[in-house]
Parts: C-alpha cells; structure tokens; sequence
C-alpha cells in the first residue's frame, strides 16, 4: 500500500462532508432525485454480490444504513439491519458486533461500507461466523485506501486513517465507540492486504474466495451515500464514459486510483 501519511485523524468540526450519518435525509434524496450518479454507483457496488446469492437463499445486512441494498439484492429472502431503529430497517438496534441471531441462521451476511466503522473487527469476523451457516458467504464492499482516496480523506477532512494500529487487537477500538459514524479507511487495508496475518487470525473461519479492487472516479463524482458532497450531474453516456476510465485505472494502477475492494469470504 503506498502511503501519503501513516496516520490522519479529524474532528466532527473539520469535516467538509454534509448531512453526515443522516440516513433519513439520505433515503428521501435517493428517491426524489433525479441524479443518475448515485443510482449508478450504487448498482455497481450491489449488482455483483448476486452472483454469489441463489435466489432463494436467507441472508441479511448488517450496518446498512439507509438499506439501499434492498433496492439492488434479488433474493427473496433477504433482510436489512442496523444499530439504529429507523423505520426501513428490518432487525433494528442490531449491533454487528453481537447480533443476538441464533447461530448458523444465513446463507450471505452482506458488510457494505461497514467494517470499517467498527470498533473491533475481529469480534465483527466472529460474530458473522456465528450466525452463518457452514458454507455461508461473507460478501463485502469495502474501502481501499489508496493514493486517491487517502487524498480525497485530506482535502475533505471526512473519517481520516490509521496504518499503525494492531486491527486484530480487541483491547483498542480502531474507529471511535461513540460515533457509529466515525472510520478509519485503512481498516480494509490492515485486515485484507496481509494474507499472512488474515489467515493467522481468520483463517480457521474464512477463505477469500473472490477478491477484486475497483471504482475510483464514479464514487467521487457521486454526491455521497450516507454523507453528502458537491457533484456534477451527468446523463447516463458520460457515466459509463467514467465508469470505463475507472475499469482502466483501477486495474492499471490500483494503489494510486482504485477506492473500492469486493471480496467474498466463505465460513469453512
């Protein structure tokens, strides 16, 4: 991983992002807006976890937020969930970290954007191995942290990171305990990166069985999901035109471009 700084950290007051954390707000621009930039990233970041998901399979969200999943995943039996209690969710006040779901319950738990918001990862990696049943998929879209995003973290001032932490440690939180909106984007990178250490540490639970980097340019013309930003509204030619750009960079020079990272993890 190249790396502008080992360690960048913000306060609430800093951060340049708007309506963070507001999934409400969140909700209501996604289906009034007439934008086709969000609606499209999101279809990128979704559309691909189907492949891993037979139609009838049971599976869940954990930390989905605004649940936009649901507007995505084609399994008839598939459920939202979140630490909050908003009103779309399906679980409410479900804590990744211990979700009280009887053991071997899911076919896919679904972790988009989440695991690194999370205090203790690890306690996160055994709890989903919990409740999913033997052969179960552990599909995650995550951040990647590369030159671009740690510069788009810099000038935004929104989340921050920190490549010096021990991520497997359960003595510190890696992101703060009392903002569930607090991150710390080099989480992925700390968990993933090192197959060594993953498979130390998580090995007897997973295997990765898909790995793929991916989007760059796509995400930062967005708007923002959670979290909102400026943009510029584009039709649905210019968007592909980016999203082909974002196919050639990411795989060309994924430590400078790529943002996002798909992985699917299966229980043994």
């Amino acid at each position: 991983m190249l790396k502008i700084l080992n360690k960048i950290q913000f306060s609430k007051e800093e951060n340049k992002m708007k309506s963070i954390g507001n999934v409400e707000a969140a909700i209501k621009l996604f289906k009034e807006s007439k934008s086709k930039n969000l609606k499209f990233l999101l279809k990128k970041r979704f559309d691909w976890m189907n492949e891993f998901i037979k139609p009838n399979d049971f599976g869940v969200e954990l930390g989905s937020g605004p649940g936009f999943s649901k507007e995505f995943i084609k399994s008839k039996n598939f459920k939202i969930s979140d630490l909050s209690n908003h009103e779309h969710l399906d679980y409410k006040n479900i804590d990744a970290q211990n979700t009280n779901f009887d053991g071997e319950t899911f076919d896919f738990v679904i972790a988009s954007n989440m695991i690194h918001h999370i205090p203790y990862p690890i306690k996160f990696f055994r709890e989903v191995n919990r409740i999913l049943k033997k052969g179960g998929k552990l599909i995650i879209f995550e951040s990647y942290c590369s030159i671009a995003f740690q510069l788009a973290t810099i000038i935004m001032k929104h989340e921050g990171f920190d490549f010096t932490m021990n991520v497997w440690d359960e003595k510190e939180p890696k992101s703060d305990e009392h903002d569930i909106w607090a991150g710390n984007i080099a989480v992925p990178h700390l968990i993933f990166d090192n197959k060594d250490d993953f498979n130390k540490n998580l090995g007897k639970h997973f295997e990765i069985k898909y790995e793929k980097l991916t989007e760059c340019l796509i995400f930062l013309n967005s708007g923002g999901v959670s979290s909102k930003t400026f943009y510029i509204p584009m039709n649905s030619f210019f968007i592909k035109l980016l999203d082909i750009m974002d196919l050639i960079l990411t795989k060309s020079f994924p430590k400078i471009f790529a943002m996002g990272r798909r992985l699917v993890l299966v229980k043994k």
